[in-house]
């Protein structure tokens, strides 16, 4: 699968961050779908500018959505389309229960659109890993809501908030399937001293919370129910593992634990069907992370962990979120004047072979 970039957050010095319209995907999307299936690719993840569709409350101007929509028909490809990806209409008070209801409004909105427009059992990511933006937003303020030491009571309002979507979009889809995007993360102890193993092992524990809360296994005064998991998504990237005091543990090391792992515990934990919903690297570290992430999928698959797709994200280069920095992290680049991006032919390639070995029937 492809991932198209989607965040929306804003950071902690108020600007917005809009990696659509950065990467100059919204306006060329029609372009980027049709490269993708040229390519041998027929699934993708994209997603919806709330904080642009809904600018007023309970009215939606979903003209940057329809073209990604009706190119995605056009194009009969698979999308799993992520309704928050970190960012929501400025004025919005994402502490209230307006956050909440708002949400679930617009996201049985959408879900309506999709149907009128052909798609009866549409994919969607609703608020795209809630533990990362928990951390991100609620405990260290690195964007949007940019507090501290918040990060349990953010992540409640955002598996609130994922709960009231997905029944406001059965609602209007009841073919509809949902992915529940969070890293997968492992966390190694500083010492032998109990109280370190626990710290860092709560700390490990922690990637789970949010499925498990979503599951009702956790704090079922949310709502949760098992109902509400349909399909994980797991993201995972070289930096997912580290020391309990910061210190990464990178591939290699003989304290990295593989990817295959992770993914059995996964399985094992909840029993569904796993997508890897993002996984990539920059530069010259691209092919060797998918040669290795292709690898540990295999050794998964052998295992008889449901393994349903890999997702390289994000798909295309794109300007770094703090300083607008390029990162060279796509199979393809920037996009000329007429909407065609080079690619990365080492990595394109190695994609296109992992995606025939694969294959149905192969």
């Amino acid at each position: 699968m492809a991932g198209y970039e989607c965040a929306a957050q804003r950071r902690r010095d108020g600007e917005r961050v809009d990696v659509q319209v950065s990467t100059g995907h919204l306006r060329w999307a029609a372009h980027d779908y049709r490269q993708l299936l040229a390519s041998g690719i027929g699934a993708a993840r994209d997603g919806l500018r709330w904080h642009v569709i809904e600018q007023r409350s309970g009215y939606y101007d979903w003209s940057s959505f329809l073209p990604l929509l009706r190119a995605a028909r056009e194009c009969n490809l698979q999308v799993v389309w992520d309704l928050c990806h970190y960012g929501y209409p400025d004025g919005l008070d994402i502490w209230r229960p307006e956050f909440v209801e708002r949400f679930a409004r617009f996201s049985g909105a959408a879900a309506r659109l999709m149907v009128d427009e052909g798609f009866e059992a549409p994919f969607c990511s609703p608020i795209n890993e809630m533990s990362f933006w928990s951390w991100a937003g609620g405990d260290v303020g690195y964007f949007n809501p940019g507090a501290h030491g918040r990060g349990l009571e953010l992540k409640h309002q955002l598996v609130r908030a994922s709960i009231e979507a997905i029944e406001a979009i059965r609602a209007q889809a009841p073919a509809a399937r949902f992915v529940q995007c969070d890293p997968l993360i492992h966390v190694v102890p500083d010492s032998s001293r109990a109280v370190d193993q626990e710290r860092a092992e709560g700390q490990r524990l922690s990637q789970f919370q949010a499925w498990d809360m979503l599951a009702g296994r956790q704090w079922p005064g949310l709502g949760g129910c098992e109902a509400y998991l349909d399909i994980i998504g797991a993201n995972f990237y070289p930096q997912n593992q580290w020391r309990h005091n910061g210190e990464r543990i990178l591939r290699g090391h003989p304290e990295f634990r593989p990817l295959a792992g992770l993914l059995a515990e996964l399985h094992r934990r909840y029993g569904r069907p796993i997508l890897l919903a993002e996984t990539g690297a920059e530069g010259d570290a691209r092919g060797p992370w998918l040669d290795y992430v292709g690898s540990q999928l295999a050794v998964a698959l052998q295992r008889g962990v449901d393994v349903q797709g890999l997702c390289w994200y994000p798909f295309l280069g794109y300007p770094g979120w703090d300083d607008g920095r390029y990162c060279p992290a796509g199979v393809f680049g920037d996009a000329d004047g007429a909407g065609t991006r080079a690619p990365y032919h080492p990595l394109l390639m190695q994609l296109q072979a992992l995606e025939k070995l694969h294959r149905p029937g192969q």
